[in-house]
């Protein structure tokens, strides 16, 4: 009963499948949704739907529609700087709708198990395309599992207004190498490396620092090459309670090195119901080419305006749930979110706030049958 319930705990944290399961036919909805204090909301429907067609292989697609509202986008700029000029703006629809479907495929042998698929994202300015494939072999009567997974994107960009790109595409690949060991009926642990390179026109074409003696549109390099390394623990306290303790370090070319902290508190709170909570923290130092804002030139080769390339730290509380109803098949999940920023000079250039703050979170309900 442990050992099911850390394998099943351990399901909502890592990338990889660590313990085999039988592939099963199943169907889900989910919901997605994002507001922040910078005038950006996201709502994003999810629906999947797996079917196996032998024992050891199941096919799959997923359709994800993101619909988006942001100033930056309506206005193809700085919501800090045009909202001076335009004012309020009226209610309006969606500025952007992203429709982004996966289709995939598994192979689950019990000891081996092979994952491969495509995925395609279109939205008005710009087009995703990627490959991805997992592999995850199974050892020591199934207590211990490596795992390897590759993907590789080719994204374009086409900005709503006419701009000359240094080049409009942009590419990334990342490799991601796993090690999971139970090392107890009640404990299990995870290592995972991930290596990352990106290549093209790897910032906003929309971006832009403006000053009253200084205009220049962001640029950056068009090479980056990121290493992050993670450790994953569940620990199962007692028959109803477990937490889930993760560490990611992560450093780039860039000179970005970052710290990221999450812990997850779950209880059964009953046979059918768990509830939990979750605190994440992250900080993360300036890539190298940054400046203070006001001390950027014209002569300067790179000018950055995008706060995630300054320095900055953010907090994320939440509270989640997982709801099963015996028999049916059916399972609702969900999470509520709360996040905020440290105060930080790039966010208020842009935004004009001071930090970002903003709820998230999902509800979804799968059907396996």
């Amino acid at each position: 009963m442990q050992v099911r319930k850390l394998f099943g705990i351990l399901g909502l944290l890592l990338p990889f499948k660590a313990i085999a399961s039988s592939l099963e036919d199943k169907a889900g909805v989910s919901f997605d949704f994002y507001a922040d204090n910078t005038d950006v909301q996201v709502y994003s429907p999810t629906f999947s739907f797996f079917k196996t067609l032998t024992k050891k292989f199941l096919i799959g697609v997923k359709m994800r529609i993101d619909a988006i509202s942001a100033a930056s986008i309506r206005k193809g700029g700085s919501p800090a700087l045009t909202d001076a000029v335009t004012g309020a703006t009226a209610k309006r629809t969606f500025d952007d709708v992203r429709y982004a479907p996966t289709l995939l495929g598994v192979y689950d042998d019990g000891d081996n198990s092979f994952t491969f698929g495509v995925y395609y994202s279109t939205e008005r300015d710009y087009t995703g395309r990627s490959v991805f494939a997992n592999y995850v072999r199974q050892l020591n009567l199934q207590n211990t599992a490596v795992g390897v997974g590759f993907s590789q994107s080719f994204d374009r960009w086409d900005p709503v207004f006419k701009r000359n790109l240094p080049r409009n595409d942009r590419k990334e690949r990342k490799i991601d190498l796993s090690f999971t060991q139970l090392l107890s009926p009640t404990a299990m642990v995870q290592f995972v490396y991930s290596n990352v390179y990106s290549e093209g026109f790897l910032g906003s074409p929309y971006h832009y620092l403006l000053r009253k003696d200084f205009a220049r549109f962001e640029t950056l390099p068009e090479k980056r090459q990121g290493h992050a390394f993670a450790v994953k623990l569940v620990k199962l306290i007692n028959e109803p309670t477990s937490v889930n303790l993760s560490y990611r370090y992560y450093t780039d070319d860039w000179g970005i090195k970052s710290h990221t902290g999450d812990v997850k508190l779950l209880r059964d709170i009953t046979d059918t119901f768990t509830a939990g909570v979750r605190f994440r923290c992250y900080t993360q130092t300036k890539a190298n080419f940054t400046k203070r804002l006001s001390d950027y030139t014209l002569t300067d080769r790179y000018v950055a305006v995008d706060y995630r390339l300054s320095k900055f730290s953010s907090n994320t509380v939440g509270l989640l749930f997982i709801k099963s109803f015996g028999l049916s098949g059916v399972k609702l999940k969900g999470a509520v979110n709360y996040y905020q920023t440290s105060s930080n000079e790039y966010i208020r250039n842009w935004y004009g706030k001071d930090r970002i703050s903003a709820w998230f979170g999902s509800l979804s309900i799968d059907y396996t049958f």
